[in-house]
């Protein structure tokens, strides 16, 4: 019954450090709020943990509609992981269940489930959990901040041999941020695995700097030092490696204003406010101007959710001191607009490349590819698929953030691997977008590339 009691008990957050932005930029990103609430009324879309988190984040709110999108993540996250609780025989479930088969067995119930730990969804539930101000120490929560631990031991534990989490360092610190946001106690060699990580420079993927996972673990750095619940020694450690980011992302800021790119950006500007660094930090100021300039480049609800909190001054360390009461009614939805119709069509040149020793010959495919001028990648995939010869065919996996490219030409991307297709504009700029999102320009070469992170 805790879920209906929402509106009763809303979360107020604390006050923002950082500045906010000028009335004519506020309107904009309550515009963008207003859009990532009308994303998430959609029924057809399935729920994500980020974007609840991003509406409970922002200065307006539609309590009723933040509800009901908790409900549905509710029953995604708590009817899954409850049901393998029982089956597993951990806390609240029968008491001689084998955690680690069951677990398993829950993970590869069926092909649209992830073949890992889930721990960066299950850690942003728990988040968003928090941020809901639900009553304290509710039975289903304990369960999961139980099955979090264990994923986080799963995620290191089966990939000791490659010195690496099994999912990611990313995931692996948004874990271990989610338990210290719900002030539960992390031991230290789980904390440690992730500081080493930083402090040899293990976060880098695909070639070039992860912005994001550094930002998520100065993030967790910083949660665990403010909350006290490691010895002075460790705080110490986690205090200079927050520095050592935050100033690694200064000296790496390009003249667009942006950290690493558009998308990265939020979670770095997130490390500037948590650590109240973003009134004494022009670094900060020019990314704020520079998301604000290009607030078009978050048309999915994906990149809203993960823009919107840092838009609004805050950082996922907010959700430890929000404080519950009445809540205004101050945010209207706004429904999606259908991409504009163009006239015309437009040609896609379409490369496949394979650099791995699995393959004999690098570029496995390359043929243009006509289609109706505003036409997504994924249409130019479709038509490929269909115009043959050669032949061409690819397959996708519903996820959250939008159908994700796994299959191409009968070569997988598996986590396992660690190998992902890789989505290139010739010659090498990535297009840090989806297949559903990302429109080519008529001429342009798009390379599907499988690469390894």
């Amino acid at each position: 019954m805790w879920l209906l009691l929402v509106l009763l008990q809303a979360a107020v957050l604390p006050a923002q450090p950082c500045e906010a932005p000028g009335e004519a930029a506020a309107a904009a990103v309550r515009v963008l709020s207003a859009r990532l609430l009308g994303l998430a009324a959609d029924p057809a879309r399935d729920p994500d943990p980020s974007v609840y988190l991003a509406l409970r984040l922002a200065d307006d709110h539609d309590p009723r509609g933040e509800e009901r999108y908790l409900a549905r993540l509710h029953d995604a996250f708590q009817h899954r992981y409850g049901r393998s609780l029982q089956a597993a025989g951990w806390p609240h479930a029968a008491p001689h269940g084998h955690p680690q088969r069951d677990a398993a067995a829950a993970e590869h119930g069926t092909s649209a489930e992830a073949e890992w730990p889930e721990t960066g969804r299950l850690a942003l539930y728990l988040l968003g959990l928090r941020a809901a101000c639900p009553p304290p120490e509710p039975g289903p929560q304990r369960s999961l901040v139980t099955w979090l631990k264990y994923y986080l031991e799963e995620d290191w534990a089966g990939s000791r041999q490659h010195g690496h989490p099994l999912t990611s360092y990313y995931q692996y610190g948004l874990g271990v941020l989610a338990l210290c946001v719900h002030r539960k106690r992390v031991r230290e060699e789980v904390i440690r695995r992730l500081l080493v990580a930083e402090q040899h420079g293990r976060f880098g993927h695909a070639g070039g700097s992860a912005v994001d996972t550094e930002a998520v673990a100065a993030l967790a750095f910083t949660c665990l030092e403010r909350e006290r619940s490691v010895g002075a020694r460790l705080a110490a450690e986690l205090r200079a490696a927050a520095r050592g980011v935050r100033r690694r992302m200064v000296e790496a800021q390009g003249q667009d204003g942006f950290f690493g790119n558009v998308y990265s950006t939020p979670w770095a500007m997130q490390v500037f406010i948590a650590t109240k660094a973003c009134r004494t930090q022009p670094a900060y100021g020019r990314a704020m101007a520079a998301l604000l300039r290009n607030l078009d480049a978050f048309a999915t609800a994906a990149t809203m959710a993960q823009a919107l909190p840092a838009l609004h001054g805050r950082s996922y360390l907010d959700i430890a001191s929000m404080h519950c009461r009445e809540e205004a009614d101050t945010l209207t939805a706004i429904g999606p607009e259908p991409p504009p119709k163009l006239p015309g069509n437009v040609t896609v040149r379409l490369v496949v490349e394979c650099p791995e020793l699995r393959c004999p010959q690098r570029r496995l495919y390359d043929q243009p590819v006509p289609v109706p001028a505003g036409a997504s990648l994924l249409d130019v995939l479709r038509v490929a698929a269909a115009q043959g010869p050669p032949d061409f065919m690819f397959d996708t996996q519903e996820t959250p953030q939008g159908p994700f490219l796994s299959r191409v030409l009968g070569l997988e991307a598996r986590q396992q691997k660690r190998s992902y297709w890789q989505l290139l504009s010739a010659p090498s700029t990535s297009l840090q977008m989806g297949v559903a999102d990302y429109r080519p320009r008529d001429g342009e070469s798009l390379i599907l590339r499988l690469s390894r992170w």
